[in-house]
């Protein structure tokens, strides 16, 4: 990379450096600041002046010294070696920092994005003489026991290959194949370096059908996500977000997870790092991290990196999508992130908007949240990126600005309630307030797969929740003792189906995580109950008898009693729920005094 001085810094303000005497340089170029070279992007141009956010700590830099430019924008490295990583916002390693200066990341230490000099076996899908186009497959490398890394043409290379390699072992700055492309020569390598803030093309958008299926019931029965799609998951300190984060990604059904700890504390994001390499992945048996990217930038690291960290995540999902992965963004906090943009902003001087936030934080939503999606690569696969973002609105007000922005760009929306966070109800998700946009077009793969009459119970479901909660406020008028056992069965199924339904237990081995199978089979069990029950309480029964049967108890404990496994098992009991109840409305019916 060559290096060239492109001015002189005028005046530092935190993370924010004014370059003065400005010559050749270009907006958005990756510059290195003073005589520690930190790492920087021009932000800002006008005359000879540029203004340069740097993404280290820029203590101890003063004006008059020297800025050079390397012609190039802020890019990753793409190739195998990511998996199994823990970087920083700049893609930097932080277990080789780690080695180079023990705890601290010193200022201006280079670390390699990947390992330059690992050796990776490589097996080539080409031969001379194939023409290829932008994003092409020419071979394979076993990243992890689970990842097929396939190795592609970057998406700006077209050509005829004149050689390729012989299946070996080579490190990913060795060419591996040559290419003949109008008329001059270029060589493709195991890796390629894209610029973050530029999405990477595909062949084709294509619309979503098939649900991320994450084992969380709230979830999947009521409001669920699309593979391709984006949900933001808001919530005040202590709700739960990052306990929903980290199931997530244990649990969903993405090939590849990346997850990014944008400017949130220092002891969460250590007690992520230790255990999430312990967690054993459900799907394989292996580590999680051998299908995992960890992205970590906490709050004391400085605040342009927590910006770019957003960036760095969603490029290297999109790297893992165009080789026909269904990989899932995790990103943890977006609030963070937005913070770092108000920061930066009035640093720079620049006119605020609504509680100090940049006019432009919109479109830099915008921006995320639209690089996911399902596409249809050039090689003709189907990958998808999914954006789950959660947001840490101040004192649990949805109205502040991120929240609202936010809403306008995802399509599904898992609001945590304080309530039920306190209660201990987990997933503290609210079924009042929460929605989803793609429960019709998931419908279709449930109806298919799972069952037919999917949509019917869950709309069934959100309209008993409705009722209750209409009814809850009568209660807290009046009491509960002047409804009549009609109105009265409609919060004790509710009861049922909030304990035994849509709370779940992360500690509990059975019930961390649901099968689709059953929870249809759970949720038709407590839809029995209401409806036989309430025909029962029309002949004349009462709700008491209704609890006193044997087979109440079992409801309330199969979701830990029943194993993922033996969903069957619910088959039976909900023949034993309906034997028993309409050996109830039998009774009612021939002698409407029965007791």
């Amino acid at each position: 990379m060559d290096k060239r001085v492109v001015g002189k810094i005028r005046r530092v303000v935190g993370p924010v450096v004014e370059v003065g005497e400005v010559r050749d340089a270009q907006m958005a170029e990756v510059v290195e600041v003073g005589p520690d070279h930190l790492i920087g992007e021009i932000v800002r141009l006008q005359a000879d002046l540029a203004t340069t956010q740097v993404y280290e700590d820029t203590t101890g830099l003063r004006p008059g010294q020297e800025v050079w430019g390397t012609g190039m924008p802020l890019s990753v490295e793409l190739g195998p070696g990511l998996l199994g990583t823990i970087f920083d916002g700049v893609q930097r390693r932080l277990e080789v920092i780690r080695q180079q200066s023990n705890q601290y990341i010193r200022k201006g230490v280079r670390v390699a994005p990947l390992d330059h000099e690992k050796k990776w076996l490589f097996r080539p899908t080409v031969r001379p003489g194939d023409r290829l186009g932008p994003g092409e497959m020419i071979g394979v490398v076993r990243e992890t026991e689970v990842i097929e890394h396939r190795v592609m043409l970057p998406p700006d290379i077209v050509g005829i290959v004149d050689s390729v390699v012989p299946e070996g072992e080579y490190t990913i700055e060795e060419p591996v194949a040559v290419l003949s492309a109008e008329g001059k020569t270029v060589e493709v390598r195991l890796s390629h370096r894209w610029p973050v803030r530029k999405q990477r093309p595909s062949a084709e958008k294509l619309g979503l059908s098939l649900p991320l299926v994450t084992g969380l019931r709230v979830v999947d029965m009521l409001f669920p996500l699309a593979k391709g799609g984006a949900v933001a998951v808001p919530g005040g300190f202590g709700t739960g977000k990052t306990l929903i984060q980290h199931s997530l990604a244990k649990w969903c059904d993405a090939d590849v997870i990346i997850f990014i700890g944008c400017g949130e504390r220092g002891n969460e994001i250590t007690d992520m790092l230790i255990e999430f390499p312990k967690l054993i992945d459900p799907r394989s048996g292996k580590s999680m991290m051998q299908r995992s990217i960890v992205i970590a930038n906490t709050s004391n690291m400085p605040v342009a990196a927590r910006e770019a960290s957003i960036y760095t995540g969603i490029t290297m999902a999109e790297y893992y999508r165009d080789m026909g992965y269904h990989v899932a963004v995790m990103a943890d906090s977006t609030s963070r992130w937005a913070e770092a943009l108000r920061e930066l902003s009035g640093r720079m001087e620049e006119m605020p908007a609504d509680e100090g936030f940049p006019a432009y934080l919109p479109s830099r939503l915008a921006e995320f949240y639209e690089r996911a999606g399902m596409v249809r690569t050039r090689t003709g696969k189907i990958g998808s990126v999914t954006t789950i973002g959660s947001v840490s609105p101040p004192g649990g007000d949805f109205s502040e600005p991120v929240t609202q922005h936010t809403k306008r760009f995802v399509r599904s929306f898992w609001a945590l309630d304080r309530q039920l966070a306190n209660a201990r109800h987990y997933p503290a998700i609210s079924w009042l307030e929460s929605y989803s946009e793609y429960t019709r077009e998931v419908a279709a793969w449930w109806q298919q797969n799972v069952a037919e009459d999917w949509l019917s119970l869950r709309n069934e479901v959100m309209e008993l929740l409705q009722k209750e909660a209409r009814l809850q406020h009568v209660v807290k008028l009046v009491g509960p003792d002047v409804l009549p056992d009609s109105q009265k069965l409609i919060l004790e199924s509710c009861t049922l189906l909030k304990n035994a339904f849509l709370q779940q237990s992360a500690f509990d081995p059975v019930d961390m995580y649901s099968v689709v199978q059953k929870q249809v089979k759970m949720l038709r069990i407590i839809l029995t109950f209401y409806r036989k029950g309430l025909e029962n309480i029309k002949r004349g029964a009462t709700l008491v008898r209704l609890r006193r049967m044997k087979v109440y108890s079992e409801i309330v404990r199969m979701k830990s009693d029943v194993p993922n496994d033996q969903p069957d098992l619910l088959d039976a009991l909900e023949r034993r729920l309906s034997r028993a109840l309409d050996q109830m409305g039998a009774v009612y019916e021939q002698s409407p005094e029965a007791t």
